[in-house]
């Protein structure tokens, strides 16, 4: 098979640098459960860098979460995409994370809020002490970040007063990032709905 050598004029297709999407300082993904926010999440950023920073909030509590953080570590480390990310554990400082891992040419994409939120209220924390110091981190970041979490007032009222009292919070943050986010996009069924700033 001949091999076809570019002319002086012509760039060869290895040299030519491929078209980065432009991410905002900060986009909030909201989804339902398995609704593809994540890998929607994770493609945004693999499309604007040629790095990423991957933020874990998720904790092995049990054996079928152990399995969902390993289907998400291993998505991650498939093939082509396993030197991209870098993946740090913040199951309850994220604004120590985003003060640490933000760079301009590095985003950072933490998943998710809604995990984050259940550590908090199971280690005790005042919730609105730590969003009012998460969204001053979020404003503070050196570098874009994107935000995954889950819609969860779309669905049965909990039966009980820490269930009702989670899905209330969780609404209350994602409304608090959600107002301060610069884009922020509903996925449903694999497929994204821009809701602010397309």
């Amino acid at each position: 098979m001949e091999r076809t050598i570019p002319r002086a004029e012509e760039e060869p297709l290895s040299s030519v640098a491929p078209l980065r999407a432009e991410l905002p300082p900060v986009t909030l993904v909201l989804g339902g459960a398995r609704s593809g926010k994540s890998r929607y999440a994770e493609r945004l950023v693999e499309q604007a860098a040629a790095i990423g920073t991957y933020c874990a909030t998720a904790e092995p509590g049990d054996d079928e979460m152990a399995a969902r953080i390993a289907a998400h570590r291993a998505r991650r480390h498939e093939v082509g995409r396993g030197s991209f990310w870098r993946t740090v554990e913040a199951p309850l400082e994220l604004p120590a994370a985003i003060a640490f891992e933000t760079a301009p040419d590095r985003p950072l994409l933490i998943d998710c809020l809604t995990l984050w939120l259940s550590n908090l209220l199971l280690a005790g924390k005042c919730i609105e002490v730590e969003t009012a110091a998460f969204a001053a981190a979020l404003r503070e970041a050196a570098g874009s970040v994107v935000l995954v979490a889950n819609e969860v007032g779309l669905g049965l009222v909990p039966e009980t007063p820490l269930g009702r009292r989670f899905r209330d919070e969780a609404g209350r943050l994602n409304q608090e990032i959600a107002g301060l986010a610069d884009r922020v996009v509903f996925v449903a069924a694999g497929l994204p709905l821009m809701l602010k700033g397309g």
